[in-house]
């Protein structure tokens, strides 16, 4: 087929790598314009610019579909179909009409829950058992369109940059299967019922709050590891805890209640191990215990 890939970070690059293995003719690919990066600020091309520019394809970075230019230009290139994965721009109406067959998006979640920027968080977030991803035929609204194929996963105790990698994957698998027979893979409406919204990450919500269960903070650690980083305050630093356990334990809500760091919740307690201290590599517990003891009866914010 005759493709225009759209796409931005990593989790985008394997699908643009499986339509190019399957022989598909990628005729440009679309990505977010470079950002300023790292510490110099230099401006840096997204994972899939990076990568469509190693296959030799051309590359289209606009900061909007919305001109009529750019709307034109798109439409020349008389494509099969787009494909799109975590691009980041909305699509207009003239975007979506454009390809013979539409624009497919590969979205991590089992829809309708789960619509919108974070799906992989927030699943971990709410305690969902098992997330997937989806083959979607786009239209105006928000992830509503009809879904022509879905590859399922347990969600176990899966970091968010875990489960992306698999979703990633599995998605890349399911698009290439997709275009490769789609009358099999009709588009069928999404229920009307379960709709859920996977709201942006705000970076005021990887504070953990002891306040909570163990539970929920076990869960909110794997949801922001790697970015932002679930952390806590000590000493006026800001040490951000990658992996943890649930311990037995008791105590004020915050409270270290052992030298190995265990952390008392609500219900239960935390116990890290893998940590970071700001400005500092991650390392396990046992490591960051031999020069950074943090007294029992501390009270952790």
């Amino acid at each position: 087929m005759r493709l225009i890939f759209m796409g931005t970070p990593d989790f985008a690059v394997p699908t643009l790598n499986a339509l190019v293995d399957a022989g598909h003719d990628v005729v440009a690919v679309y990505s977010q314009p470079p950002r300023p990066a790292n510490r110099g600020k230099k401006l840096t091309p997204s994972a899939v610019h990076a990568r469509a520019e190693q296959l030799g394809l051309e590359v289209r970075t606009p900061v909007s579909l919305k001109s009529e230019e750019e709307q034109a230009a798109f439409a020349a290139l008389r494509a099969d179909a787009a494909i799109v994965a975590a691009y980041g721009l909305l699509l207009p109406q003239p975007i979506l009409d454009a390809p013979k067959y539409g624009c497919l998006n590969v979205h991590g979640s089992l829809l309708p829950r789960w619509r919108g920027a974070a799906p992989v968080q927030r699943a971990i977030l709410a305690g969902d058992a098992e997330t997937g991803v989806m083959v979607m035929q786009m239209e105006a609204g928000l992830d509503t369109g009809p879904v022509r194929a879905t590859a399922r996963t347990s969600i176990d105790r899966k970091t968010a940059g875990e489960l992306t990698e698999e979703l990633a994957r599995l998605g890349a698998k399911l698009m290439v299967a997709t275009l490769a027979d789609m009358d099999s893979h009709p588009a069928a409406a999404q229920p009307e019922e379960g709709v859920t919204y996977a709201r942006k990450i705000d970076k005021s919500e990887a504070r953990l709050d002891f306040s909570q269960s163990a539970d929920a903070l076990e869960r909110q650690i794997r949801a922001f590891n790697p970015v932002p980083g679930a952390f806590f305050e000590f000493a006026g630093e800001r040490y951000r805890i990658l992996a943890a356990d649930i311990a037995e334990a008791a105590g004020e809500s915050g409270t270290v209640v052992d030298d190995q760091l265990t952390i008392a919740c609500a219900t239960c307690a935390i116990r890290p191990t893998t940590i970071q201290r700001a400005g500092k590599p991650a390392m396990p517990l046992a490591d960051f215990l031999r020069g950074n003891a943090i007294p029992v009866g501390t009270i952790l914010t």
